[in-house]
């Protein structure tokens, strides 16, 4: 829309079989140029049915016509309907009703929003943007303050919201300045409802530290936070921690926590979610330690705290599921025990990861093994076992789920060891899901003596022979997609259990023209009975 220049277009210029119409935006800066040209795509699609706009994060700040828009956004679909600010007629044809709103007849047929109970009217506010929300007020006296029964408050700018997973919801026009978080600060003792979930994702400077943590204050005094996610975004400054009695969800990004002299732990904390964060090893183990209900943990890029080397300790009886990512500042990482744990999923920031690390990734994989059902590794995982555990007798009795990440170009007879190392230790092993990984900082070239290993037979791969039935295949980024096709034929090669391998390339993709026609050879050459499955998978 930037580059239509309404001189070069002919006015009359029409597409007269569009039906569907789908635009990436950037609303904010969304100048009048743009907005003419927008509305020239409107005024030329005479039978347009569908308009989708993708990614927009923001509400409409330019003049904006009354009209009906479908918006898409992730899993969310919501519709915005904005009143006229100046006078314009689009002619859709009789086919597109969906793009024109009339006027309601008369303020009866308009609400009918009023007449519903309380707390379905507060329910609806919740999931509003609080701007919106606010402004309620102003309907009519039933209406007003209502939206300060909220019990859901998510603020702060899209990019960073968004790496803690909550929806977008930007209140006020400057959120650099410290007057942002004073207005976040009004807003929140305005509430009148207990405030269940708060999420804060926000750039704080130095001199908004103390705004933050009179917040942070506020919400204690609240007593009824549930839900808490915090992104502060500040390399600078210390951030005291609440200790919130009701807490059920903790979610940190980039922040350096204390925890409070009289900190008593989390009593009802389930999932705790730790990432870019720097605390110190006494207070991650109060931390950990003191919440015994946890049943998730989430733990990922930890920064050291000063000179001090990260050292964490598991002791979680009631822990269902366990993500760790290594980095250079994680010294140790011990799982004392964890007897519930079904799903586990290590992986490292740094490639390759450092030698030392080879008995921490080892640790953490012994240690759950009894338990987990589920496991998901990365490369660097395969990098780490040493000849010492490939040569033990070690088994992994209750996994029924292996997702690895293999980087074929770099596969090297070390990994490929690692790789069948965990093939034989998984005895009841039944679907593996290899997501391959063509990085090219890796290498960019493959070994023809790693091409020739994958097209050998294997005996006492138990799990091969009697229980594995499914294999998936994720070739997402790879390059040369033939490299991949060693990687089926080394399973319809082995896997005499087999009945569907799964081939999944994302469209767009470099993908060989035979592709189809060297996997019918392979299917011939090693007589499975498997079924090939091809999954061309559209990229969102």
């Amino acid at each position: 829309m930037q580059c239509l220049s309404l001189a070069t277009l002919p006015l009359n210029l029409t597409f007269p079989r569009v039906r569907q119409l789908k635009l990436v935006p950037y609303i904010r800066a969304m100048n009048n140029r743009m907005y003419d040209a927008f509305i020239w795509l409107l005024r030329s699609m005479l039978s347009l049915e569908k308009l989708t706009l993708k990614g927009l994060y923001w509400l409409f700040v330019g003049p904006v016509t009354y009209f009906s828009l479908t918006l898409s956004q992730a899993d969310r679909t919501e519709t915005l309907e904005k009143p006229p600010s100046r006078s314009l007629s689009l002619s859709c044809g009789s086919q597109a009703p969906q793009l024109h709103k009339a006027f309601p007849n008369s303020m009866e047929e308009a609400d009918r929003i009023s007449s519903l109970p309380q707390d379905v009217i507060v329910s609806i506010l919740s999931r509003l943007p609080l701007k919106d929300a606010i402004r309620t007020s102003a309907l009519a006296r039933s209406w007003r303050h209502l939206w300060t029964f909220r019990s859901l408050l998510s603020l702060g700018t899209y990019l960073y919201l968004d790496r803690l997973g909550d929806t977008s919801d930007i209140y006020g026009d400057d959120p650099v300045a410290s007057s942002w978080i004073e207005r976040v600060h009004h807003v929140v003792s305005s509430l009148r409802s207990p405030l269940l979930h708060f999420a804060l994702a926000h750039r704080f400077s130095s001199d908004q530290l103390a705004l933050l943590q009179r917040l942070l204050d506020l919400l204690l005094q609240k007593g009824s936070v549930k839900k808490f996610h915090l992104s502060s975004f500040f390399d600078r400054g210390v951030i005291h921690l609440p200790s919130f009695h009701s807490l059920k969800q903790l979610q940190l990004h980039r922040c350096c926590i204390v925890l409070p002299a009289d900190f008593r732990g989390f009593d009802r904390l389930s999932s705790l979610t730790l990432h870019n964060v720097q605390i110190s090893n006494d207070h991650m183990h109060l931390l950990i330690h003191l919440s015994n209900n946890l049943t998730a943990f989430k733990g990922t890029n930890f920064v050291a705290l000063g000179d001090q080397p990260v050292s964490i300790k598991l002791n979680l009886p009631l822990l269902r599921y366990l993500e760790f990512g290594l980095n250079k500042y994680v010294e140790k990482v011990e799982v004392v025990s964890a007897p519930c744990l079904e799903q586990a999923k290590i992986w490292n920031f740094i490639f390759p990861i450092l030698q030392k690390f080879a008995s921490l990734h080892l640790g953490l994989v012994t240690s759950t093994a009894v338990t987990v059902s589920s496991l998901s590794l990365d490369f660097g995982v395969l990098e780490c076992l040493s000849l010492a555990t490939l040569s033990s007798n070690f088994t992994f009795p209750r996994v029924r789920q292996l997702k690895v990440v293999l980087c074929i170009r770099a596969m090297d007879k070390t990994r490929y060891d690692g790789f069948i190392w965990l093939l034989r230790s998984m005895l009841f092993l039944e679907e593996l899901i290899i997501e391959v990984d063509d990085n090219a900082s890796y290498t960019n070239w493959v070994d023809v003596r790693m091409i020739e290993l994958y097209s050998m037979k294997h005996d006492g791969l138990s799990c091969l022979n009697k229980t594995l039935k499914s294999v998936i295949i994720e070739m997402e980024d790879l390059n040369d997609v033939m490299i991949g096709i060693t990687l089926v034929k080394f399973f319809m090669l082995n896997a005499r259990a087999l009945k569907i391998m799964n081939v999944v390339y994302w469209i767009g993709s470099e993908v060989e023209s035979n592709m189809i026609e060297e996997l019918q050879k392979v299917k011939v050459t090693t007589s499975s009975k498997a079924n090939v499955v091809i999954i061309r998978q559209i990229e969102n």
